[in-house]
Protein backbone atom coordinates (compact mmCIF):
# COMPACT_ATOMS: atom_id res chain seq x y z
CA UNK A 1 0.00 0.00 0.00
CA UNK A 2 2.79 3.00 0.80
CA UNK A 3 4.86 1.49 -2.58
CA UNK A 4 1.12 2.07 -4.33
CA UNK A 5 0.62 5.72 -2.79
CA UNK A 6 3.96 6.86 -2.68
CA UNK A 7 4.40 5.80 -6.71
CA UNK A 8 0.97 7.40 -7.34
CA UNK A 9 2.08 10.43 -6.30
CA UNK A 10 5.22 10.40 -7.97
CA UNK A 11 3.50 9.34 -11.41
CA UNK A 12 1.25 12.17 -11.07
CA UNK A 13 3.82 15.36 -10.93
CA UNK A 14 6.27 13.42 -13.59
CA UNK A 15 2.63 13.86 -15.71
CA UNK A 16 2.12 17.35 -14.58
CA UNK A 17 6.18 17.98 -15.32
CA UNK A 18 5.41 17.05 -19.07
CA UNK A 19 2.49 18.91 -19.45
CA UNK A 20 4.02 22.13 -17.71
CA UNK A 21 7.23 21.83 -20.34
CA UNK A 22 4.92 21.07 -23.69
CA UNK A 23 2.99 24.38 -22.15
CA UNK A 24 6.02 26.50 -22.31
CA UNK A 25 7.24 26.18 -25.69
CA UNK A 26 3.46 25.88 -26.77
CA UNK A 27 3.30 28.82 -30.01
CA UNK A 28 7.11 29.39 -29.72
CA UNK A 29 9.29 29.49 -33.36
CA UNK A 30 11.41 26.40 -33.83
CA UNK A 31 12.57 26.47 -36.81
CA UNK A 32 16.45 27.25 -38.84
CA UNK A 33 18.60 28.93 -36.16
CA UNK A 34 16.41 31.04 -34.95
CA UNK A 35 14.69 27.48 -33.59
CA UNK A 36 18.27 26.85 -32.17
CA UNK A 37 18.40 29.60 -29.95
CA UNK A 38 14.73 29.11 -29.16
CA UNK A 39 15.35 25.44 -27.99
CA UNK A 40 19.14 26.04 -26.09
CA UNK A 41 18.56 29.40 -24.61
CA UNK A 42 15.21 30.30 -24.52
CA UNK A 43 15.07 32.78 -27.46
CA UNK A 44 17.31 34.92 -25.08
CA UNK A 45 13.79 36.17 -23.57
CA UNK A 46 13.85 34.67 -19.74
CA UNK A 47 13.35 37.36 -17.13
CA UNK A 48 14.59 37.78 -13.45
CA UNK A 49 12.24 34.75 -12.08
CA UNK A 50 12.61 32.45 -14.47
CA UNK A 51 17.01 32.60 -14.72
CA UNK A 52 16.86 32.84 -10.79
CA UNK A 53 15.04 29.46 -10.70
CA UNK A 54 16.55 28.15 -13.87
CA UNK A 55 20.42 28.78 -12.03
CA UNK A 56 19.38 28.36 -8.77
CA UNK A 57 19.04 24.36 -10.33
CA UNK A 58 22.33 24.48 -11.11
CA UNK A 59 23.04 24.07 -7.23
CA UNK A 60 19.80 21.84 -6.22
CA UNK A 61 20.67 18.76 -8.03
CA UNK A 62 20.63 14.69 -6.56
CA UNK A 63 23.07 16.12 -4.80
CA UNK A 64 21.17 18.59 -2.49
CA UNK A 65 19.18 14.90 -1.28
CA UNK A 66 21.78 12.42 -1.44
CA UNK A 67 25.24 13.45 -2.09
CA UNK A 68 25.26 16.33 0.57
CA UNK A 69 23.68 14.12 3.27
CA UNK A 70 26.01 11.44 2.44
CA UNK A 71 28.82 13.93 2.59
CA UNK A 72 27.46 15.40 5.97
CA UNK A 73 27.15 11.66 7.41
CA UNK A 74 30.66 10.53 6.11
CA UNK A 75 33.00 13.30 6.55
CA UNK A 76 30.79 16.26 8.38
CA UNK A 77 32.51 20.09 7.85
CA UNK A 78 34.28 19.72 4.50
CA UNK A 79 31.17 19.66 2.99
CA UNK A 80 30.69 23.56 3.62
CA UNK A 81 32.98 23.71 0.45
CA UNK A 82 29.41 23.59 -1.95
CA UNK A 83 28.24 26.65 0.10
CA UNK A 84 31.54 28.77 -0.10
CA UNK A 85 31.72 28.30 -3.99
CA UNK A 86 28.66 28.71 -5.13
CA UNK A 87 28.08 32.07 -3.26
CA UNK A 88 31.61 33.39 -4.12
CA UNK A 89 30.77 32.12 -7.81
CA UNK A 90 27.50 34.17 -8.02
CA UNK A 91 29.68 37.01 -6.79
CA UNK A 92 32.24 36.69 -9.97
CA UNK A 93 28.90 36.09 -11.70
CA UNK A 94 27.78 39.37 -11.70
CA UNK A 95 30.73 40.64 -13.29
CA UNK A 96 30.78 37.71 -15.75
CA UNK A 97 27.77 36.52 -16.60
CA UNK A 98 26.45 40.09 -18.24
CA UNK A 99 30.09 40.40 -20.22
CA UNK A 100 29.45 36.84 -21.45
CA UNK A 101 25.59 37.74 -22.35
CA UNK A 102 26.55 41.20 -23.95
CA UNK A 103 29.27 39.68 -26.51
CA UNK A 104 26.96 36.25 -27.42
CA UNK A 105 24.17 38.58 -28.21
CA UNK A 106 26.76 40.59 -30.46
CA UNK A 107 27.69 37.90 -32.50
CA UNK A 108 24.75 35.82 -31.99
CA UNK A 109 26.44 32.82 -30.23
CA UNK A 110 24.77 30.33 -28.10
CA UNK A 111 27.44 28.85 -26.15
CA UNK A 112 31.16 28.84 -25.00
CA UNK A 113 32.18 26.32 -27.91
CA UNK A 114 30.78 29.24 -29.92
CA UNK A 115 32.55 32.00 -28.12
CA UNK A 116 36.20 30.12 -28.35
CA UNK A 117 35.39 29.64 -32.48
CA UNK A 118 34.91 33.09 -32.74
CA UNK A 119 37.55 34.53 -30.54
CA UNK A 120 40.25 32.64 -32.03
CA UNK A 121 38.40 32.61 -35.48
CA UNK A 122 38.80 29.32 -35.35
CA UNK A 123 35.92 26.82 -36.51
CA UNK A 124 37.39 24.05 -35.62
CA UNK A 125 38.24 25.05 -31.77
CA UNK A 126 34.75 25.07 -30.97
CA UNK A 127 34.26 21.68 -31.82
CA UNK A 128 37.58 20.64 -30.20
CA UNK A 129 36.11 22.65 -26.90
CA UNK A 130 32.87 20.82 -27.72
CA UNK A 131 34.33 16.97 -27.52
CA UNK A 132 36.53 17.90 -24.57
CA UNK A 133 33.36 19.47 -22.45
CA UNK A 134 31.36 16.66 -23.34
CA UNK A 135 34.08 14.31 -21.68
CA UNK A 136 33.52 16.31 -18.43
CA UNK A 137 29.34 16.61 -18.76
CA UNK A 138 28.79 13.51 -19.00
CA UNK A 139 29.42 12.19 -15.94
CA UNK A 140 26.64 14.63 -14.58
CA UNK A 141 24.39 13.03 -16.71
CA UNK A 142 25.50 9.53 -15.57
CA UNK A 143 25.19 10.81 -11.59
CA UNK A 144 21.76 12.51 -12.15
CA UNK A 145 20.54 9.29 -13.87
CA UNK A 146 21.96 6.92 -10.59
CA UNK A 147 20.44 9.62 -8.48
CA UNK A 148 17.05 9.66 -9.80
CA UNK A 149 17.19 6.41 -9.69
CA UNK A 150 17.69 5.47 -6.36
CA UNK A 151 15.33 8.33 -5.47
CA UNK A 152 12.76 6.34 -7.59
CA UNK A 153 13.58 2.86 -6.22
CA UNK A 154 13.62 4.23 -2.32
CA UNK A 155 10.48 6.03 -2.21
CA UNK A 156 8.64 3.01 -4.17
CA UNK A 157 9.80 1.10 -1.32
CA UNK A 158 11.96 -1.41 -3.17
CA UNK A 159 8.99 -2.03 -5.46
CA UNK A 160 10.68 -0.68 -8.92
CA UNK A 161 14.27 -2.08 -9.18
CA UNK A 162 16.86 0.66 -9.73
CA UNK A 163 17.27 -0.54 -13.29
CA UNK A 164 13.71 0.62 -14.24
CA UNK A 165 14.50 3.04 -11.79
CA UNK A 166 17.18 4.57 -14.50
CA UNK A 167 15.49 3.76 -17.08
CA UNK A 168 12.48 5.94 -16.04
CA UNK A 169 15.14 8.49 -15.33
CA UNK A 170 16.23 8.66 -18.57
CA UNK A 171 12.73 8.43 -20.54
CA UNK A 172 11.53 11.77 -18.53
CA UNK A 173 14.15 13.84 -18.98
CA UNK A 174 15.11 12.94 -22.63
CA UNK A 175 11.85 12.92 -23.89
CA UNK A 176 10.84 16.27 -22.08
CA UNK A 177 14.26 18.09 -22.85
CA UNK A 178 13.57 17.10 -26.83
CA UNK A 179 10.88 18.61 -26.92
CA UNK A 180 10.35 22.03 -24.19
CA UNK A 181 14.42 22.88 -24.60
CA UNK A 182 15.58 25.40 -21.97
CA UNK A 183 12.04 27.13 -21.65
CA UNK A 184 10.61 24.27 -20.62
CA UNK A 185 13.67 23.51 -17.50
CA UNK A 186 13.19 26.99 -16.73
CA UNK A 187 9.81 26.62 -16.16
CA UNK A 188 9.59 23.38 -14.08
CA UNK A 189 12.46 24.79 -12.18
CA UNK A 190 9.58 26.95 -10.49
CA UNK A 191 7.64 23.90 -9.68
CA UNK A 192 11.24 22.26 -8.57
CA UNK A 193 11.50 24.93 -6.27
CA UNK A 194 8.18 25.10 -5.04
CA UNK A 195 8.49 22.12 -3.51
CA UNK A 196 12.43 21.91 -2.91
CA UNK A 197 11.70 24.78 -0.85
CA UNK A 198 8.73 23.06 1.00
CA UNK A 199 10.51 19.89 1.25
CA UNK A 200 13.66 20.88 2.87
CA UNK A 201 11.69 23.82 5.21
CA UNK A 202 9.87 21.18 6.35
CA UNK A 203 12.54 17.95 6.96
CA UNK A 204 14.63 21.22 8.61
CA UNK A 205 12.13 21.41 11.61
CA UNK A 206 10.68 17.84 11.34
CA UNK A 207 13.39 15.29 12.06
CA UNK A 208 15.09 17.18 15.05
CA UNK A 209 11.82 17.48 16.50
CA UNK A 210 10.67 13.89 15.83
CA UNK A 211 14.23 12.47 16.52
CA UNK A 212 15.89 14.48 19.08
CA UNK A 213 12.91 16.61 20.97
CA UNK A 214 14.40 19.65 19.26
CA UNK A 215 17.54 21.41 17.90
CA UNK A 216 19.37 21.76 21.47
CA UNK A 217 19.31 18.26 22.08
CA UNK A 218 20.21 17.14 18.43
CA UNK A 219 23.24 20.03 18.29
CA UNK A 220 24.21 19.18 22.33
CA UNK A 221 24.69 15.44 21.36
CA UNK A 222 26.51 16.25 18.05
CA UNK A 223 29.19 18.53 19.69
CA UNK A 224 29.35 15.82 22.39
CA UNK A 225 29.61 12.69 20.64
CA UNK A 226 30.85 13.70 17.00
CA UNK A 227 32.72 16.96 17.25
CA UNK A 228 34.98 15.45 14.74
CA UNK A 229 32.66 16.52 11.83
CA UNK A 230 32.65 19.89 13.01
CA UNK A 231 36.27 20.52 12.24
CA UNK A 232 38.31 20.15 9.51
CA UNK A 233 39.82 17.78 7.99
CA UNK A 234 36.59 15.90 9.34
CA UNK A 235 36.05 12.69 10.52
CA UNK A 236 38.28 9.88 9.11
CA UNK A 237 41.77 10.75 7.23
CA UNK A 238 39.95 12.36 4.22
CA UNK A 239 42.96 15.04 3.41
CA UNK A 240 39.91 17.36 2.88
CA UNK A 241 41.77 20.08 5.08
CA UNK A 242 41.77 23.89 5.48
CA UNK A 243 43.98 24.24 2.60
CA UNK A 244 42.12 22.03 0.68
CA UNK A 245 38.49 23.70 1.13
CA UNK A 246 39.98 27.25 0.56
CA UNK A 247 41.57 26.09 -3.08
CA UNK A 248 38.81 23.92 -3.77
CA UNK A 249 36.38 27.19 -2.90
CA UNK A 250 38.16 29.10 -4.85
CA UNK A 251 38.71 27.09 -8.09
CA UNK A 252 35.01 26.09 -8.35
CA UNK A 253 33.96 29.97 -7.79
CA UNK A 254 35.70 30.25 -11.15
CA UNK A 255 35.19 27.47 -12.68
CA UNK A 256 30.96 27.41 -12.30
CA UNK A 257 30.85 31.25 -14.04
CA UNK A 258 32.14 29.29 -17.61
CA UNK A 259 30.52 25.74 -17.08
CA UNK A 260 28.27 25.12 -19.81
CA UNK A 261 25.46 24.86 -18.18
CA UNK A 262 25.56 28.26 -16.34
CA UNK A 263 26.48 29.90 -19.57
CA UNK A 264 22.98 28.64 -21.03
CA UNK A 265 21.59 30.10 -18.44
CA UNK A 266 23.54 33.60 -18.48
CA UNK A 267 22.22 33.48 -22.39
CA UNK A 268 19.03 32.63 -21.57
CA UNK A 269 18.22 36.53 -19.89
CA UNK A 270 16.67 38.80 -21.87
CA UNK A 271 19.53 41.94 -20.99
CA UNK A 272 22.03 41.93 -18.47
CA UNK A 273 20.47 43.67 -15.90
CA UNK A 274 18.18 40.26 -15.07
CA UNK A 275 21.79 38.44 -14.88
CA UNK A 276 23.25 41.02 -12.19
CA UNK A 277 20.04 40.92 -9.82
CA UNK A 278 20.16 37.07 -10.90
CA UNK A 279 23.99 37.40 -8.76
CA UNK A 280 22.52 39.34 -6.16
CA UNK A 281 19.41 37.05 -4.80
CA UNK A 282 21.09 34.02 -5.89
CA UNK A 283 23.28 33.27 -2.68
CA UNK A 284 20.19 33.64 -0.46
CA UNK A 285 18.65 30.18 -2.14
CA UNK A 286 21.82 28.52 -0.71
CA UNK A 287 20.66 28.51 2.95
CA UNK A 288 18.49 25.87 1.96
CA UNK A 289 21.60 23.64 1.86
CA UNK A 290 22.80 23.87 5.05
CA UNK A 291 19.74 21.19 5.95
CA UNK A 292 20.58 18.05 3.98
CA UNK A 293 24.37 18.94 5.26
CA UNK A 294 22.77 18.51 8.63
CA UNK A 295 20.59 16.22 8.50
CA UNK A 296 23.48 13.96 7.01
CA UNK A 297 24.88 14.36 10.58
CA UNK A 298 21.87 13.73 12.20
CA UNK A 299 21.48 10.39 10.31
CA UNK A 300 24.81 8.80 12.18
CA UNK A 301 22.91 8.41 15.50
CA UNK A 302 19.19 7.48 13.96
CA UNK A 303 20.84 5.28 11.47
CA UNK A 304 24.80 4.57 12.36
CA UNK A 305 26.85 2.65 10.24
CA UNK A 306 25.81 3.17 6.42
CA UNK A 307 28.96 2.53 4.28
CA UNK A 308 29.98 3.47 0.96
CA UNK A 309 27.18 4.08 -1.42
CA UNK A 310 24.39 3.59 1.36
CA UNK A 311 25.68 7.13 2.86
CA UNK A 312 24.41 8.86 0.22
CA UNK A 313 20.51 7.47 1.46
CA UNK A 314 20.83 8.62 4.67
CA UNK A 315 18.62 11.66 4.71
CA UNK A 316 16.09 9.42 2.90
CA UNK A 317 16.15 6.27 5.56
CA UNK A 318 14.68 9.12 7.94
CA UNK A 319 11.90 9.91 5.59
CA UNK A 320 10.87 6.65 4.26
CA UNK A 321 11.39 5.68 7.89
CA UNK A 322 9.26 8.13 9.60
CA UNK A 323 7.03 9.98 6.94
CA UNK A 324 3.63 8.79 5.54
CA UNK A 325 3.38 7.13 1.55
CA UNK A 326 2.46 10.31 0.47
CA UNK A 327 4.77 12.86 2.07
CA UNK A 328 7.76 10.39 1.17
CA UNK A 329 5.98 10.62 -2.57
CA UNK A 330 6.22 14.25 -2.22
CA UNK A 331 9.57 14.98 -0.82
CA UNK A 332 10.68 11.83 -3.77
CA UNK A 333 9.41 14.22 -6.62
CA UNK A 334 11.45 17.21 -4.84
CA UNK A 335 14.07 15.04 -4.58
CA UNK A 336 13.74 13.59 -8.58
CA UNK A 337 12.82 17.24 -10.26
CA UNK A 338 16.50 18.19 -8.83
CA UNK A 339 17.90 15.70 -11.12
CA UNK A 340 15.63 16.62 -14.23
CA UNK A 341 15.95 19.55 -14.48
CA UNK A 342 19.90 19.89 -14.37
CA UNK A 343 20.09 16.61 -15.87
CA UNK A 344 17.98 18.68 -18.83
CA UNK A 345 20.18 21.49 -19.02
CA UNK A 346 23.36 19.50 -19.45
CA UNK A 347 21.84 17.13 -22.53
CA UNK A 348 20.58 20.23 -23.67
CA UNK A 349 23.79 22.26 -23.97
CA UNK A 350 26.26 18.88 -24.95
CA UNK A 351 23.31 18.72 -27.90
CA UNK A 352 23.93 22.39 -28.41
CA UNK A 353 27.53 21.96 -28.25
CA UNK A 354 27.55 19.64 -30.78
CA UNK A 355 24.63 20.89 -33.55
CA UNK A 356 26.00 24.46 -33.28
CA UNK A 357 29.97 24.09 -33.39
CA UNK A 358 30.72 19.96 -35.02
CA UNK A 359 28.11 19.13 -37.00
CA UNK A 360 27.04 22.11 -38.42
CA UNK A 361 30.69 21.73 -39.83
CA UNK A 362 29.26 19.13 -42.16
CA UNK A 363 27.27 21.05 -45.18
CA UNK A 364 23.93 19.28 -45.28
CA UNK A 365 23.73 19.87 -41.34
CA UNK A 366 23.92 23.42 -41.61
CA UNK A 367 20.62 24.36 -42.20
CA UNK A 368 19.35 21.78 -39.81
CA UNK A 369 21.43 22.49 -36.36
CA UNK A 370 18.31 22.20 -34.06
CA UNK A 371 17.67 18.53 -35.27
CA UNK A 372 21.21 18.20 -35.09
CA UNK A 373 21.26 18.86 -31.33
CA UNK A 374 17.87 16.96 -30.32
CA UNK A 375 19.74 13.90 -32.14
CA UNK A 376 22.63 14.64 -29.81
CA UNK A 377 20.57 14.52 -26.85
CA UNK A 378 18.75 11.80 -27.39
CA UNK A 379 22.49 9.92 -27.96
CA UNK A 380 24.14 11.21 -25.02
CA UNK A 381 21.71 10.10 -23.22
CA UNK A 382 21.65 6.82 -24.55
CA UNK A 383 25.10 6.74 -23.92
CA UNK A 384 25.01 7.71 -20.30
CA UNK A 385 22.11 5.24 -19.44
CA UNK A 386 23.85 2.42 -20.76
CA UNK A 387 27.52 3.19 -18.68
CA UNK A 388 25.33 3.29 -16.12
CA UNK A 389 24.02 -0.59 -16.93
CA UNK A 390 27.40 -2.08 -17.83
CA UNK A 391 30.05 0.18 -16.25
CA UNK A 392 29.15 2.48 -13.29
CA UNK A 393 32.76 2.68 -12.62
CA UNK A 394 33.78 4.38 -15.80
CA UNK A 395 31.78 7.75 -15.14
CA UNK A 396 31.63 7.17 -11.58
CA UNK A 397 35.72 7.62 -11.63
CA UNK A 398 35.48 10.62 -14.48
CA UNK A 399 33.40 12.56 -12.60
CA UNK A 400 36.19 13.25 -10.03
CA UNK A 401 37.77 15.01 -12.75
CA UNK A 402 34.59 17.25 -14.24
CA UNK A 403 34.97 20.48 -12.31
CA UNK A 404 38.75 20.15 -12.13
CA UNK A 405 38.82 19.13 -15.79
CA UNK A 406 36.18 21.99 -16.76
CA UNK A 407 38.43 24.92 -14.85
CA UNK A 408 41.43 23.87 -17.54
CA UNK A 409 38.84 26.02 -20.05
CA UNK A 410 39.03 29.28 -17.33
CA UNK A 411 42.67 30.67 -19.69
CA UNK A 412 40.87 30.23 -23.24
CA UNK A 413 37.25 30.89 -22.20
CA UNK A 414 37.88 33.99 -19.67
CA UNK A 415 41.28 35.02 -19.99
CA UNK A 416 41.36 35.01 -23.69
CA UNK A 417 37.94 36.99 -24.07
CA UNK A 418 39.61 40.16 -21.69
CA UNK A 419 42.59 39.95 -23.20
CA UNK A 420 44.01 40.41 -27.06
CA UNK A 421 46.96 39.53 -26.77
CA UNK A 422 46.71 35.56 -25.92
CA UNK A 423 47.21 33.26 -28.60
CA UNK A 424 45.88 30.24 -29.85
CA UNK A 425 48.96 28.49 -29.24
CA UNK A 426 49.29 29.68 -25.86
CA UNK A 427 46.01 28.75 -25.25
CA UNK A 428 46.14 25.59 -26.71
CA UNK A 429 49.29 24.54 -24.97
CA UNK A 430 48.00 25.63 -21.52
CA UNK A 431 44.91 23.57 -22.15
CA UNK A 432 47.16 20.06 -22.96
CA UNK A 433 49.21 20.35 -20.23
CA UNK A 434 46.27 21.16 -17.57
CA UNK A 435 44.29 18.68 -18.33
CA UNK A 436 47.09 15.80 -18.64
CA UNK A 437 48.29 17.10 -14.89
CA UNK A 438 44.65 17.47 -14.00
CA UNK A 439 44.27 13.32 -15.21
CA UNK A 440 47.69 12.72 -14.17
CA UNK A 441 46.62 13.04 -10.46
CA UNK A 442 43.10 12.53 -10.10
CA UNK A 443 43.71 8.56 -11.69
CA UNK A 444 47.08 8.06 -9.50
CA UNK A 445 44.73 8.93 -6.44
CA UNK A 446 47.03 12.33 -5.75
CA UNK A 447 44.08 14.56 -5.52
CA UNK A 448 44.47 16.65 -2.99
CA UNK A 449 47.92 16.81 -3.51
CA UNK A 450 50.06 18.55 -0.81
CA UNK A 451 46.72 19.32 0.69
CA UNK A 452 45.51 21.65 -1.77
CA UNK A 453 42.94 21.00 -4.87
CA UNK A 454 44.66 19.01 -7.56
CA UNK A 455 42.61 20.77 -10.09
CA UNK A 456 43.67 24.42 -9.23
CA UNK A 457 48.09 22.96 -9.41
CA UNK A 458 46.87 21.84 -13.14
CA UNK A 459 45.52 25.41 -13.88
CA UNK A 460 48.61 27.06 -12.24
CA UNK A 461 50.91 25.17 -14.88
CA UNK A 462 48.28 25.73 -17.66
CA UNK A 463 48.01 29.84 -17.03
CA UNK A 464 52.23 29.57 -16.58
CA UNK A 465 52.39 27.77 -19.88
CA UNK A 466 50.06 29.79 -21.87
CA UNK A 467 51.51 32.83 -20.84
CA UNK A 468 54.88 31.82 -21.60
CA UNK A 469 54.05 30.41 -24.99
CA UNK A 470 52.30 33.21 -25.73
CA UNK A 471 54.59 35.73 -24.92
CA UNK A 472 57.67 33.52 -26.39
CA UNK A 473 56.04 32.82 -29.82
CA UNK A 474 54.70 35.10 -32.96
CA UNK A 475 52.41 37.64 -32.38
CA UNK A 476 49.08 36.50 -34.10
CA UNK A 477 47.38 38.61 -37.14
CA UNK A 478 43.71 39.68 -36.65
CA UNK A 479 42.25 42.70 -38.32
CA UNK A 480 39.21 42.64 -36.20
CA UNK A 481 39.05 45.55 -33.90
CA UNK A 482 38.42 44.50 -30.33
CA UNK A 483 34.78 45.23 -30.08
CA UNK A 484 35.04 42.08 -32.84
CA UNK A 485 37.10 39.90 -30.51
CA UNK A 486 36.83 41.02 -26.87
CA UNK A 487 34.08 40.41 -24.39
CA UNK A 488 32.64 44.08 -22.99
CA UNK A 489 30.35 45.18 -20.46
CA UNK A 490 28.90 48.66 -21.17
CA UNK A 491 27.96 50.64 -18.47
CA UNK A 492 24.52 50.78 -17.83
CA UNK A 493 24.22 54.82 -19.52
CA UNK A 494 26.06 54.07 -22.73
CA UNK A 495 23.61 50.79 -23.50
CA UNK A 496 20.67 52.68 -22.57
CA UNK A 497 21.63 55.54 -25.09
CA UNK A 498 22.63 52.80 -27.97
CA UNK A 499 19.38 51.05 -27.44
CA UNK A 500 17.45 53.95 -27.73
CA UNK A 501 18.85 55.50 -30.69
CA UNK A 502 18.82 52.15 -32.65
CA UNK A 503 15.34 52.05 -34.30
CA UNK A 504 16.07 55.70 -35.60
CA UNK A 505 19.79 54.89 -37.14
CA UNK A 506 18.74 51.74 -38.57
CA UNK A 507 15.59 53.18 -39.85
CA UNK A 508 13.42 49.98 -38.77
CA UNK A 509 11.09 49.08 -36.70
CA UNK A 510 10.94 49.03 -33.18
CA UNK A 511 9.97 45.35 -32.72
CA UNK A 512 12.27 44.58 -35.47
CA UNK A 513 15.09 46.58 -33.84
CA UNK A 514 14.51 44.56 -30.57
CA UNK A 515 14.41 41.38 -31.67
CA UNK A 516 18.38 42.33 -33.69
CA UNK A 517 21.20 41.17 -31.94
CA UNK A 518 22.91 44.10 -29.65
CA UNK A 519 25.84 46.09 -31.78
CA UNK A 520 24.55 44.81 -35.12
Amino acid sequence: MNAAVATSVFGAFMVATVALGLLAVRGRGNRGRDGLAEWSVGGRSLGTVFIWVLMAGEGYTSFSYLGAAGWGYNYGAPVLYVVAYMSCGYAVGYVVGPMLWAYARRHGLVGITDMVAHRFGRPWLGALVAVLATVFLLPYIQLQITGMGVVVSTISYGAISLNWAYFIAFAVTTGFVVVSGLRGSAWVSVLKDVLVIATLGFLAFYVPMHYFDGYGPFLDRLVTEKSEWLTFPGHGDSGLGQAWFITTSFLNSLTVVIFPTTVAGYLGAKNADVLRRNAMWLPAYNVLLFVPMLLGMAALFVVPGLVGAESNLALFKLVVDSLPAWAVGVIGVAAALSSIVPMAVFMLVIGTMWGRSVLSLVPRWQQRQKGAAQTVVVAAGVIALVLTYTAPNTLVRLSLISYEGMAQLLPMVLLGLMWRRLTLLGAMAGLVVGVGVVCGLVFTENDPVWGVNAGIVALGANLAVALVVTYAGPREHDDRPDGDVLARDEPRERRETAESRKPELSGVGVSEASDAPAGA
